[in-house]
């Protein structure tokens, strides 16, 4: 029996944004297994034009990710959500290891089993290498401030 990972769905706005929330402050950690525990076992992902399934897969795809983008910085906004499925846009900045940065630009459609664990994940991003004064996301390593702005906030 899986474990349940609140909110669970059906999602109303709260719930939403909570989910999302959340999302972001574990993307946030860079901590490939502890991501992971939010994905269903069988969970199904689209990340740019990688596809595969699987805990397995996933924290070996995170595991990769965040060795080639550092200093990692996600804020994800809801965007929409009916019963259990949620969509949202995000930006990220990192680096990579000659220190040229870059802010990616996303949507991610999720779906979620009764237990609250996503069992679908579509995301499409766009890169633009920006340098290092153009940067936006500049708190400390790990989750996202209260008092930082959000994207709209940014103008993102």
């Amino acid at each position: 029996m899986l474990e349940n990972r609140p909110p669970l769905p059906p999602f109303d706005f709260k719930s939403a944004q909570l989910k999302t929330r959340l999302a972001e402050d574990a993307w946030n950690t860079r901590d490939p297994e502890r991501v992971a525990l939010a994905y269903s076992p069988d969970s199904r992902w689209r990340n740019r034009s990688e596809f595969f399934t699987g805990r397995d897969a996933i924290r070996a795809f995170l595991t990769r990710k965040w060795e080639r983008e550092q200093e990692y910085r996600l804020i994800k906004e809801l965007w929409g959500f009916h019963e259990n499925h949620i969509s949202v846009r995000f930006s990220y900045e990192c680096c990579d290891g000659q220190g040229q940065w870059m802010r990616a630009y996303g949507n991610e459609q999720w779906e979620f089993n009764a237990q609250g664990l996503m069992q679908r994940r579509e995301a499409s991003i766009n890169d633009l290498l920006i340098t290092e004064a153009e940067r936006k996301f500049r708190w400390p390593a790990g989750p996202r401030p209260a008092d930082h702005p959000g994207l709209t906030e940014l103008g993102l």
